[in-house]
């Protein structure tokens, strides 16, 4: 797979960005149907939906083919697939295991009650590998959500197809993970499969695919041939110098206090301090007052720092908007610039392929560039949650190319997308929004009831900041 570009690019990483929904699934599921010997894939969120049911078929045929098959997820959301874990394990070679798994498996608030600490740390990361030679990773869970599927919240976010010389990393990490303590077999957690529950997958996996609901993506399977026209030349590889970033899993055991197993000190390692632009796209943007501080000293250095994050009315996690609303004074009398993007813009279908993301309901996304040169893509958030408690990856790419991309979005797009927030010589706050009837002010949160603010205001009293 791809064996002519990577040899005629020894040494380097082909990134191809999944910026569209659709495009991401159909990367991802092709990706699957290509493996010849292996497939490792680790996630902290895969649904038992429409879009999670075609992928858990596609890696059952890819086992049928006689490719091992290595599925590690997080077990914060596992509750109601154990069956279909149970049963993907009988096949002999798929090997199902769940990090950092639950006490209490059915009353599963009751870990939040008798064991807080260790519940609460959880493996954040999104990859799938294949054959040691692709992988794909960035900020998408597996799930409708993330790929424009039905009629709830949908997501703007961003992932990448890697080949070259960073996916051998990718195997280092996911072995890593998978010899962990914490990585349990699925049959030490449930009661074992019986020989009919293979059957009942099989009939279940049927019954999906003939589900209204996944004719989108079956169309967009048999319409974008991504792996194919990459195959060919019809797509262009990015090729760059890039490495992969991660926590060590001893950061979900306590030893957060040890710089060197987190990710966050490998990226400062990396990158240093940026000397002219920071352009920042987080989803859940909390930078608390030590983040406030830095980035008002780099603006005061002359940098320009510039930050997307969700508005209240896009945002999915209304806490996680008043830890970051509670800053949003402070970064804007520091020089920050901050946009906030307004829900339900424009395209979920995947047609718009911008580094910054397709159009959708609310942002996920995660990535960041710094002067022109140095692009992150991964699942770190920003925030306290992804320095302090969750396991977390992603890929430091050496690429202007990318970087001039993210660039082009803040001064081109997010113009259409976002707010811009201000702050008036009085002090108060103001969203300047762009229609096509010109520009228009807004005094309160665009978008927001009276009700949503006041209780954005009354979370952001409460001691709990820091575990945003």
């Amino acid at each position: 797979m791809f064996s002519t570009a990577t040899t005629e690019h020894a040494g380097q990483t082909g990134i191809f960005p999944l910026a569209g929904p659709r495009q991401a699934f159909v990367a991802l599921h092709q990706l699957v149907d290509a493996a010849q010997d292996t497939i490792d894939a680790l996630y902290y969120i895969w649904r038992g939906d429409q879009s999670g049911l075609l992928l858990f078929e596609a890696l059952w045929r890819a086992a049928e083919r006689g490719v091992r098959v290595r599925l590690l997820l997080d077990d914060g959301t596992t509750e109601e697939l154990d069956p279909t874990l149970a049963g993907l394990d009988t096949h002999p070679n798929i090997e199902v295991r769940i990090y950092n798994p639950l006490r209490w498996r059915k009353l599963r608030y009751m870990n939040a009650l008798t064991d807080f600490w260790r519940s609460n740390r959880r493996m954040h990361n999104k990859s799938l590998t294949v054959d040691g030679k692709a992988i794909v990773t960035g900020g998408r869970n597996v799930g409708n959500e993330y790929y424009a599927e039905g009629d709830g919240m949908a997501f703007t976010d961003l992932d990448v197809l890697a080949i070259g010389a960073v996916v051998e990393e990718a195997g280092t990490m996911f072995d890593l993970y998978w010899t962990s303590t914490l990585a349990a077999p699925i049959s030490r957690l449930v009661p074992p499969a019986g020989p009919a529950e293979g059957e009942r997958l099989l009939d279940q996996f049927t019954a999906n695919r003939m589900d209204p609901d996944s004719t989108g993506y079956m169309q967009a399977l048999y319409e974008t041939p991504i792996l194919t026209e990459l195959e060919e030349g019809k797509r262009a590889w990015i090729w760059t110098e890039a490495h992969l970033l991660y926590d060590d899993p001893l950061k979900t055991l306590g030893h957060d206090e040890h710089p060197e197993v987190l990710l966050l000190t490998q990226l400062l390692e990396h990158i240093g301090s940026p000397v002219r632009r920071l352009d920042l796209v987080s989803a859940y943007f909390v930078p608390m007052a030590a983040g406030t501080a830095t980035l008002k000293r780099l603006s005061e250095r002359g940098v320009q720092v510039r930050v997307l994050t969700n508005s209240l009315e896009s945002t999915d996690v209304t806490a996680v908007h008043a830890g970051y609303a509670k800053r949003r004074k402070a970064l804007l009398r520091a020089g920050v610039q901050l946009f906030e993007l307004k829900r339900g813009w424009g395209d979920t279908t995947g047609a718009h392929e911008s580094i910054g993301g397709s159009s959708a309901a609310s942002l996920h996304a995660k990535t960041f560039a710094l002067d022109d040169r140095h692009v992150f893509v991964g699942s770190f958030n920003f925030d306290p949650r992804s320095a302090r408690f969750n396991t977390e990856m992603g890929l430091l790419l050496d690429s202007p190319d990318l970087a001039r991309r993210l660039s082009h979005v803040f001064d081109a797009e997010f113009a259409l997308t976002a707010y811009e927030v201000y702050l008036t010589p009085e002090g108060r706050l103001e969203w300047l929004e762009w229609t096509p009837e010109g520009k228009k002010r807004h005094t309160i949160e665009p978008g927001t009831t009276a009700f949503r603010r006041l209780k954005v205001r009354l979370l952001a009293l409460l001691p709990f900041e820091w575990m945003l």
